[in-house]
């Protein structure tokens, strides 16, 4: 199996790392999500309806769509703060990269444990840089919520292609496919990983501080 690999690139302020993360991840959970299977007899199932919720960002003119599961969104936003605080620690200004895969398991004969096969993965490269006051502060917020506006139509059009998907399972084989653990919502299986970066490269933040003066200049 082939898996899918996506990269999608963001530079923010310190203080937009959160929400500019979990808009983006619960984007992708969004349109990656069923309602939970009921299953009647093997190979008979009805799929429960999935809620909706939107989202203001406190800190980006921006508002997104996730999926109305408190279980799920604490999840989430666990491996985000996780992923914020590695990032300040390492240093002022970061460069860092939060990954979302999704898997499926293949039953493996025993001693062995089961294979985790990745179909897809979502990689999010975030540059943090440092702002001089507060005009500037206010000038990314709207410049990210604009970028991520476009992130966002991006990852619907990635989503929409006729690409793999796992097959629907029967019911003895729904957790090789489904995180099941949750009441309300069924993600297809995935994990959450990141990694960090020593330092920013001096061409984004150039960028950034550029985009900001040629706005201040108009």
């Amino acid at each position: 199996m082939n898996c899918r690999s996506e990269v999608l690139e963001v530079t923010v302020e310190a203080r937009q790392v959160e929400e500019s993360m979990l808009a983006l991840l619960h984007t992708i959970l969004l349109h990656r999500s069923t309602g939970k299977f009921h299953y009647k007899k093997e190979g008979t199932y009805s799929i429960g309806t999935v809620g909706t919720q939107d989202i203001d960002c406190d800190f980006i003119d921006f508002t997104f769509v996730r999926v109305s599961s408190e279980e799920l969104d604490r999840v989430i936003r666990k491996a985000v703060s996780e992923f914020k605080d590695a990032l300040s620690n390492s240093g002022s200004d970061g460069m860092g990269q939060i990954s979302l895969e999704f898997y499926q398991k293949k039953k493996s004969r025993w001693p062995f444990s089961d294979e985790c096969i990745p179909w897809e993965v979502w990689s999010i490269k975030v540059n943090v840089v440092n702002l001089a006051n507060e005009q500037e502060r206010q000038i990314c917020r709207e410049k990210v919520g604009e970028k991520l506006g476009e992130k966002v139509i991006n990852v619907v059009e990635v989503i929409n292609r006729h690409e793999y998907l796992p097959k629907m399972p029967t019911q003895s084989e729904v957790d090789n496919v489904f995180d099941t653990s949750l009441k309300d919502v069924q993600p297809y299986l995935y994990k959450i990983t990141y990694q960090i970066t020593d330092s920013l490269g001096t061409s984004v933040s150039t960028t950034m501080r550029r985009l900001i003066k040629d706005t201040l200049a108009l």
